[in-house]
This record gives structure tokens, sequence and C-alpha cells, in this order.
């Protein structure tokens, strides 16, 4: 892990202890559904400034209506292509308006204006990019949601959980207060993204001044061995047989908690060792183009859409079963204030 002036500002640096949040009694433990909310490309291919088609406005719609049944007012981060679509935007001002779910944004930089910087997998984070540039794209995507959604965005997903050295001072400067683009447990710098390792899987204030409260995505070590998973993991986490012995054995995964590429089984057993170390709030994420068959690795075909909703029954029935009720962004600021 990357070490950090604590004083930084930088998203990326573990917070001092005094930085911790601590959730008021009655918030009880909470989950909330977060959506990176997209264009649809091809996740195979090289990254490209024209794939940005928005074309399941209607799947959208039947997840909305599915997580609202449910209770569930999910947080939708919207991207340029999408906020920018004249029926992915109306569709989110409309669930904005009536309350059934909150707004956030969401950049991938490569298609998110103005295109001065080579496309690349380095410049898809978009904390890579000049401070410059970096903050002309969040400006244009900030503004773009208040044309769209009537209101200034304060919640905030860095594509690719690409934060740099500046993105936290641009954030605040733009009107930002949460951000939650931090995937603990996970190292990005391969791709040249950043490392996450260590950081911790509850709230805690970040950026100038402490500006900015982070809500960090939900990842578990289970298995025998989860309690040291933050040791032994980065000695196995880049795969090889060990990392495959550890998983097959059932002595250590790493559960993210999203319906993309983790069973349903690994996922409450994640549920149940965040809640067992103290968590009080479980963040789920999964993109939005896997609410239609076709566009994500993870959704393929119509019965692989019939079990993502599968997925998510069970998750929220077990959730119910521990007493774990959903929460909305409000709701959340709220209990972190006190």
């Amino acid at each position: 892990m990357t070490f950090f002036n604590p004083d930084s500002g930088d998203l990326r640096a573990p917070p001092v202890v005094e930085k911790f949040v601590t959730l008021s009694p009655s918030f009880g433990t909470r989950f909330m559904v977060t959506v990176d909310t997209e264009e649809e490309f091809d996740w195979n291919a090289p990254f490209d400034r024209e794939s940005h088609s928005v074309s399941i406005v209607g799947a959208m719609r039947t997840g909305q209506d599915y997580f609202a049944a449910a209770g569930v007012r999910p947080l939708y981060f919207t991207d340029y292509p999408v906020i920018d679509d004249a029926e992915g935007g109306t569709l989110l001002a409309e669930w904005a308006a009536e309350g059934t779910a909150d707004v956030g944004v969401h950049c991938h930089p490569w298609v998110t204006p103005p295109h001065e910087e080579d496309v690349s997998v380095e410049n898809s984070f978009a904390g890579n990019l000049p401070e410059a540039l970096e903050r002309a794209k969040l400006t244009a995507l900030r503004d773009r949601f208040v044309e769209v959604i009537g209101r200034t965005p304060i919640a905030f997903r860095a594509g690719r959980y690409g934060v740099g050295a500046n993105t936290g001072r641009i954030l605040r400067d733009l009107g930002f207060h949460v951000d939650s683009s931090i995937r603990p447990r996970f190292d990005y710098r391969a791709e040249h993204g950043p490392d996450f390792s260590g950081l911790p899987v509850r709230p805690y204030r970040t950026g100038p001044d402490g500006a900015i409260l982070e809500l960090p995505l939900s990842t578990a070590f289970t298995g025998a061995l989860g309690r040291w998973g933050e040791g032994l993991w980065p000695l196995v986490g880049r795969g090889g047989a060990a990392a495959g012995a550890l998983a097959r054995f059932q002595l250590l995964r790493r559960v993210p908690l999203t319906p993309e590429g983790v069973g349903v089984r690994d996922a409450l057993r994640g549920v149940d060792r965040l809640i067992a170390d103290g968590a009080r709030l479980l963040m789920f994420s999964f993109h939005s183009p896997s609410l239609a068959p076709g566009f994500t690795p993870y959704v393929r075909d119509e019965a692989g859409l019939r079990s993502f909703y599968r997925w998510w029954d069970e998750v929220l029935d077990h959730l119910a079963q521990r007493g774990v009720k959903p929460a909305g962004l409000e709701d959340v600021i709220a209990a972190c204030s006190g």
C-alpha cells in the first residue's frame, strides 16, 4: 500500500482514528444498493470514446420497480452518456423527483467531455489525468447533472474507482459531500490504478479538511483464515496455486458485496462476516448494464438475468432475517452527522 501524508486530503490516504464516523445508535445496521449507471460497451475490448450507447432504459425501469417493491431506495451513480441521454436522463430525474431513488455522478473519463486526453488504460482512471482536465470533466458532468436533474449532485463514485491525488480537492470545490469510490481490499496498480489495500470498510471523513464523507464499498474476507485476510491476501491475491487452494478449501475468500461474479452463498457469508466484524453499513453495488442480457460478463442471457434477480431475492431475504434494513443516502448522511 502506498503511504500518504494524513493531511494531504488525498482520497486514497488511510484515515487517522479521529476521522472515523460513529453512526447514531438509532441507525442500527443498514444497507445501501448502489448502481454504477453507465453506457453499454464491450468489457473485453479497448476503451472506445464512440461506445456510449444507452439502450436499456426499459431494463433500468424494471430494476427500479424491483427494488422499490422491496423497500430499497437505490443510489444511482450516473455517468455522462446516461445523464446526457434523453430517455436515461429523464428516467433518473423522475426517480429523483419522486424520492424513490437517489442520484449521484460517476465519471468514465473516456466518454466525458472535454475530450483532450489519449484513450488508454492509464487514462481510464480519471485520477491519473492532469488536475485541470480531471476538474474540467467533473465540472462538465456536474453541470449536465444540474441541467437534467435540477439540483446539484452531492455524491460521487469514480469510474473504475479511479481517484487520484487531486480528486478530493476537486470534489470539495464542486460542492460534493459524499464519495463512494474506495473499494477496500482491492489493488488496481497493475492497471495504473489506485491501491485500496488496508483501507477500512466503515464510513470516515476524508478529503481536504475532512470535507468528504467516504462510504467505502463492502468487501469481506471469509473462510477459516478470514480474520487474517488483510495480511494474507496481498501474498496470494494475484492468483496462482496458493490462492486457488485457499479458495477451494474455503480457507480464505475475498467477497465483495455484488451479484457480479459472486455466488449467493459467498455473498451471504460475506454479509455475516461483516456484521460479525461490527460493520453497521453494508454497501452493495452492480453496473446498470447487468440489468439486461448481453452487456456485461455477468448477465449474458435471459437465464443469467433470472439468476441476477434470484441472487437479490436471497440476499434481501437474508438481510431481513438478520434485521438489516435498507437506507437511503439522506438516512446515512443524517446518521453520520451526530
